[in-house]
């Protein structure tokens, strides 16, 4: 008959988990540790990330079309410089495209704003709500302070960390010559990774990098579709509706696109609110119809379509690293939140992938325990030396609380 060793006492069942609860505690605010010495060290190096950063979301824009050319036997510099100056020529015809629409009617909108805050004013003093001018005016003036504080907050968030370079153009000419060499020399550093690593680790890190690439690659590629796709509808139904600065909306949703749920969310709200102030309620109304459609279509419908499966994120977690990248880094933050989040939920799926690997499943009524902190299993013997299809400990007839039996499942 085997030998088996009494029930655990309360306490030690007990005294068990809380050892468990100490010991994740510990690793929890090591690791939150980890991650504020990161930021910290991001801040003190943010004017040589951001431009890294910036370009590396470039060079995966670009490189498809500097790689074709490339495998058609056309020169590393040649083909890079030929991609970023068409690409240059395209951003300067769209810029050159909507520039004179702007200034066209940026002056009878200005006039039917001042038309329509008027028909406001006049709406508010009359009946049912009789609000007296001096109230008005008090009510205008903190708008208009609100504004004004917003305008400097988000321009001090646009330009946060660029200057600190020293200026923007030395941050933008940094940027435009790290996407140069990074579509250049881009196929060269994986191999001079792998040399410079050496051992197993370069294979690790030569995979995962692969696979971030590949994911934010895809990633950029698919929002530009998604976002030049809500940009087309959204700006054809403007042109249609008669909303004045369509092109300029159009180009606004585009590059909204690339900040997901916020970007579309504020693009859509300025849409909504130049064709009230332009058109009235009743344009105001289809065109937040119109947009609601949009949105719909490319949430349910193309976005689940597009996106792989190997770089989908929740949208709570697309939120939240939205939120966070705006809270801590301004617009820049927000921009890039989606984007790393899809490569350090690569890192993160890669590590499952190996944790998964090495751990050995254990059938079902088995009664083998798994090794506690001092590798032996819980009668002190080795946990490889216990009999199989028996357990070491004795099991009470009661279970006990559920507490007690949680506690119990942990400690095996």
């Amino acid at each position: 008959m085997p030998q088996h060793t009494p029930a655990r006492t309360r306490g030690e069942v007990i005294g068990r988990g809380g050892r468990w609860l100490a010991e994740w505690s510990l690793r929890i605010i090591l690791i939150f540790g980890a991650l504020w010495l990161i930021d910290y060290l991001l801040g003190k190096i943010w004017v040589v990330v951001l431009p890294v950063l910036i370009a590396t979301i470039m060079a995966t824009v670009l490189w498809p079309i500097s790689g074709w050319m490339q495998r058609h036997k056309v020169p590393p510099a040649v083909a890079a410089l030929t991609t970023m100056v068409g690409g240059v020529v395209v951003l300067a015809g769209v810029i050159a495209g909507i520039v004179p629409s702007v200034m066209d009617q940026i002056g009878p909108l200005a006039d039917r704003t001042v038309e329509g805050v008027t028909k406001v004013q006049e709406w508010l003093t009359g009946p049912p709500f009789n609000v007296r001018p001096e109230q008005m005016n008090e009510a205008v003036h903190a708008i208009t302070s609100k504004v004004q504080s917003s305008a400097s907050t988000i321009a001090q968030g646009v330009f946060s960390g660029v200057s600190t370079a020293g200026s923007v153009v030395v941050t933008l000419l940094l940027i435009v010559v790290l996407v140069f060499f990074f579509i250049k020399d881009g196929p060269k550093f994986l191999p001079w990774m792998h040399r410079s690593t050496g051992g197993p680790a370069s294979h690790h890190v030569e995979e995962v990098l692969q696979r971030m690439w590949s994911t934010l690659g895809g990633f950029i590629r698919t929002q530009a579709v998604v976002a030049f796709i809500d940009a087309l509808f959204i700006g054809i139904g403007l042109v249609i509706i008669g909303v004045p600065l369509a092109g300029v909306l159009a180009v606004i949703t585009f590059f909204g696109g690339f900040i997901p749920i916020v970007g579309a969310f504020v693009a859509g709200a300025l849409a909504v609110l130049v064709a009230l102030v332009a058109n009235g309620w009743t344009t105001a109304l289809i065109v937040l119809a119109l947009i609601v459609a949009v949105q719909q279509l490319e949430g349910n419908v193309l976005s689940p379509m597009l996106q792989s499966r190997s770089m989908d994120l929740h949208p709570v977690v697309v939120l939240l690293a939205v939120t966070a990248g705006g809270s801590l880094w301004g617009i820049v933050g927000a921009f890039l939140a989606v984007p790393v989040a899809a490569v350090v939920a690569v890192f993160v799926r890669y590590i499952s992938e190996h944790v998964d690997a090495q751990v050995t499943p254990i059938p079902a009524g088995s009664g083998v325990s798994l090794p506690d902190a001092s590798g032996t299993g819980d009668a002190g013997h080795p946990a490889s030396e216990l009999p199989s299809g028996e357990s070491d400990v004795a099991e009470p007839s009661d279970d006990g609380s559920p507490l007690i039996r949680w506690f119990r499942r942990r400690g095996r």
